[in-house]
């Protein structure tokens, strides 16, 4: 594996209608992560990501894919499935898969047996002779992803691959995408989902508003905000709160706070003498999710002010 990353972008800009829809965004993608870009809906995530695969062009700055200058270049190398999902419903699935990889060259053939083969190992066996047309939405939809990566691509770019996905079916996905980065291939996918993010991502950036909030690990990420503390008193009582931090809310049986600056060991104490006692105490980094709301509403407050 090379030291070159996958992808590299710098300063991309693009308006739609005097709109600038993606404003500056930088990515450095490293290859064989899975890399995953989020942000709110109408955020720039897809637009982003077509610059990306040269799909579009950018107003302003430029872009890298797989060494080559032109992202258009590096398409046989590239799996793609867009936010657009589109198969011709007449197909039976094994050749909806092998007709995607005969478009990024790959003999029809052997499209064809690894198709079967694909399907087998994702427990979508049964299906490989039916038409599109009569398989379900979640269905249909990882075939159409295993049409994506059945050329064995370098790089692989999912734009909203979760969307309209069971729990069963997000959790084939997930299993899917890490097995492809085990194969050695990037992936690159957008999602409003913090979920899927916190447990797949390498590195992810978060973008709000067209520009990129963030950069980083998921455990960076969670580290932009302060520790949490879930305690729960042996003896509580109503008097508990003038004991507790100003910010203690409270958490089922318990309170949940953010870790004092000068330690949890003074409070621990004071409670104890007070004969509350301790029934459980947790001391956690919040999710990505809670990161997430966090650098968004940033920057929602920053482009009102």
């Amino acid at each position: 594996m090379s030291d070159t990353p996958a992808i590299t972008a710098t300063g991309l800009v693009k308006r739609f209608g005097g709109r600038r829809v993606v404003d500056g965004v930088d990515l450095i993608v490293p290859q064989g992560m899975v890399y995953g870009v989020l942000g709110p809906n109408g955020a720039g995530k897809t637009t982003t990501l077509r610059m990306l695969l040269g799909i579009i062009e950018p107003d302003e700055g430029s872009r890298t894919l797989l060494g080559y200058g032109h992202p258009r270049a590096a398409s046989d190398l590239v799996g793609y499935l867009p936010e657009e999902r589109g198969l011709y419903p007449a197909m039976k699935a094994r050749e909806a898969i092998a007709f995607m990889g005969a478009l990024r060259g790959l003999p029809w053939a052997e499209g064809r047996r690894r198709a079967v083969a694909m399907l087998e190992a994702n427990g979508l066996g049964h299906a490989a002779d039916q038409k599109i047309r009569k398989l379900s939405k979640g269905m249909a939809q990882l075939v159409q992803l295993l049409g994506s990566v059945v050329h064995q691509p370098e790089l692989i770019v999912l734009d909203e691959p979760f969307s309209g996905l069971d729990p069963v079916n997000q959790e084939r996905l997930e299993a899917l995408i890490l097995a492809e980065r085990d194969r050695g291939a990037t992936i690159l996918f957008s999602t409003h989902v913090m979920a899927h993010a916190q447990r797949l991502c390498d590195r992810l950036a978060i973008i709000a508003g067209g520009t990129r909030r963030f950069e980083g690990t998921v455990e960076e990420a969670r580290a932009l905000l302060p520790q949490q503390v879930h305690y729960v008193p042996h003896f509580p009582d109503a008097a508990i709160r003038a004991q507790l931090p100003p910010d203690a809310v409270p958490a089922g049986e318990g309170w949940r706070f953010e870790l004092p600056r000068d330690g949890i060991e003074g409070l621990l104490r004071r409670l104890i003498d007070a004969g509350y006692g301790i029934s459980g105490l947790s001391i956690e980094r919040p999710g990505l999710h809670e990161a997430f709301v966090r650098i968004v509403g940033d920057a929602a407050r920053e482009e009102v002010a």
